[in-house]
């Protein structure tokens, strides 16, 4: 039992750190692209996918508390509106979807593998937009506007994967937590045998 009530204190905070960070830097970046130097630009980019997919990887279906949270953030600090912030949460969490695929690969074969991760991190940031879109359809918008969701968010691709690419070099953090746990705990013990 008290195992139990540490890994979920430590998933409690290690999605509070997760979230602290999405919304530290997606503050960053909305206030740089507001910037005389940014404003006129007809794109924008996100660390949205890039962070969520981290959290799937490292706690499966909780992410979606982090995908939501993007949609809202941007919102709020970009001034938008109810509907907008709907749209954008709420459409985030149909990269939820990837969660399943990651289970079926296998968490550790994507972690390890040179190639795999490429395909879900992109997978997730195309089914955060398609989400969006097929949202503001419902909400009324026309396919014009559906389609600016894939354009003007283009370059946050580029951001997803340098970023899934740099975690993955980073030990612990893009891998599953609790295989992450055993792993340190077994070098831990391993260590402690040698020493003595």
């Amino acid at each position: 039992m008290e195992k139990q009530r540490s890994l979920s204190a430590y998933r409690a905070i290690d999605l509070l750190i997760w979230a602290a960070l999405l919304v530290i830097f997606e503050g960053v970046i909305l206030r740089a692209s507001r910037s005389l130097v940014f404003v006129d630009q007809p794109f924008t980019v996100s660390l949205a996918a890039a962070i969520a997919c981290i959290v799937y990887m490292r706690w499966g279906y909780w992410g979606g508390i982090h995908a939501a949270l993007a949609g809202v953030v941007y919102c709020l600090l970009g001034g938008g509106t109810w509907k907008q912030m709907l749209i954008y949460a709420g459409g985030n969490l149909l990269s939820l979807l990837a969660v399943p695929v990651m289970n079926r690969i296998g968490r550790e074969k994507l972690r390890t593998s040179p190639y795999l991760y490429l395909g879900v991190s992109l997978g997730t940031l195309m089914l955060m937009q398609l989400g969006r879109a097929l949202l503001a359809m419902l909400m009324g918008a026309g396919l014009p506007e559906a389609i600016r969701f894939f354009t003007t968010d283009s370059l946050s691709a580029v951001f997803t994967l340098v970023i899934i690419w740099i975690a993955r070099r980073l030990d612990g953090v893009y891998e599953d937590q609790r295989h992450f746990l055993r792993r340190f705990h077994q070098e831990q013990e391993k260590e402690r045998m040698e020493g003595i």
